[in-house]
């Protein structure tokens, strides 16, 4: 079976990841009526426990499930681990009985109550009573009930929830009205700010991204980047005599470590120490969602006929973020990187030979299932191939990342 689950983060106050809303599909070309629906996504969950793994979309966070009414009251919902999984009961429920038992029994076992797109009636006061979170669409909800649901349920113990939260903007009118976790894709645009620089701690590793992006870059330009910077160092050092890379011999210099390294091995390395230095400041899903973006493009290069331009794409990856990170305009960025222009042309949207296996990765990250179709159909590409890459590249991020 097909099976394709992509995860939206939701953050707290300080943006710290909470956990994340697991959105499914179990192929690009089905479509299914609400009986139908809900005997999919029982599948679907079952593969997700049993083919896929828990822990391995969620990492440890909390997972934003959606359900139905018949799957509630059918106790599916305990299938799912109670530590960890947010049941988000949705907008069109009809809060009866057997419902609201139904969520009762939840409750008792340790589960997480969310009551999904609210827009507050009377009749959902039993739920209410239950809910530990409350989800608001931000888009589609004026700004007076916006503020006004809060104060509507000020007795009540619940958190409340901003979804579709696509500016920095948005983010800060929710905090201001008490809202305390927040979903959508504001923490990955950038601030604008008129003439902002980059830190004077941060300038080292953009200058190692200038560095490494040069068809001639020198072994002895690095070196005395990397010497300039004692924690740079000391990564470079305890990295090369990690037992991950297998030597017999401790390293004793900078120069030898360099060496050991490679061209390839020592660009690639670089390019993941200064992107996540740069972002030291920004939520950590920031560097990681990077770095998956990165994986798999660079491992849907061959599939896609483009295996000589495997790293590009993975670079088209990693810079993919760089504005959001460095909060300034991408254009302005990438003027100051000596990459080709393929790379710079797919980063800024426009049209190029790597722009299709790009966009593939958004559309899987975003759950956007109708351009991934196309953009599956354009490319001559299997489900399998689409979905046995973008977890593969989860697997490879995560352990860069932990």
């Amino acid at each position: 079976m097909e099976l394709y689950v992509a995860r939206q983060p939701i953050f707290d106050k300080g943006l710290n990841l909470f956990g994340y809303e697991l959105l499914y599909r179990s192929g690009l070309s089905n479509y299914y009526s609400n009986l139908d629906g809900d005997q999919a996504t029982s599948e679907l969950i079952l593969n997700s426990m049993m083919v896929i793994g828990f822990n391995k979309l969620t990492r440890g966070k909390r997972a934003f499930v959606n359900f139905s009414n018949n799957l509630l009251e059918q106790d599916f919902a305990t299938i799912l681990p109670a530590e960890s999984t947010v049941i988000e009961v949705l907008e069109d429920v009809e809060p009866n009985e057997k419902l609201v038992n139904a969520c009762k029994r939840l409750k008792r076992k340790g589960y997480l109550i969310a009551l999904d797109d609210f827009v507050y009636q009377k009749k959902y006061t039993p739920l209410i009573e239950l809910a530990d979170i409350i989800k608001i669409d931000f888009l589609n909800t004026s700004r007076e009930e916006k503020a006004q649901i809060i104060k509507r349920l000020a007795n009540y113990r619940i958190k409340f929830l901003a979804e579709k939260i696509e500016t920095h903007e948005d983010f800060k009118e929710a905090v201001k009205l008490g809202y305390t976790y927040f979903q959508g894709y504001f923490f990955s645009k950038p601030i604008i700010l008129s003439g902002k620089n980059i830190p004077t701690h941060k300038l080292i590793y953009f200058h190692i991204l200038q560095e490494i992006n040069k068809q001639d870059f020198s072994f002895e330009s690095i070196e005395r980047l990397i010497k300039s910077d004692l924690s740079l160092s000391y990564k470079l050092l305890k990295m090369i005599n990690s037992s991950a890379i297998g030597l017999r011999t401790q390293i004793q210099s900078i120069k030898q470590a360099l060496t050991l390294l490679g061209a390839k091995g020592l660009q690639r390395w670089l390019l993941l120490v200064a992107i996540k230095g740069l972002g030291d400041e920004k939520p950590s899903e920031l560097f990681s969602m990077a770095l998956t973006r990165a994986y798999f493009c660079e491992q849907m290069a061959p599939k896609v006929g483009l295996k000589d331009r495997s790293s590009e794409l993975y670079l088209i990856g990693m810079l993919s973020l760089i504005d959001a990170i460095l909060d300034k305009p991408l254009d302005e960025i990438l003027v100051e990187l000596p990459i080709s222009e393929d790379v710079k042309k797919t980063l800024l949207g426009e049209s190029s030979i790597l722009k299709d296996t790009y966009e593939l990765a958004v559309c899987y990250e975003q759950g956007m299932w109708h351009n991934l179709k196309q953009l599956a159909t354009k490319l001559n590409l299997k489900a399998k191939d689409i979905i046995d890459t973008y977890f593969n590249a989860l697997d490879l991020s995560h352990t860069i990342t932990e």
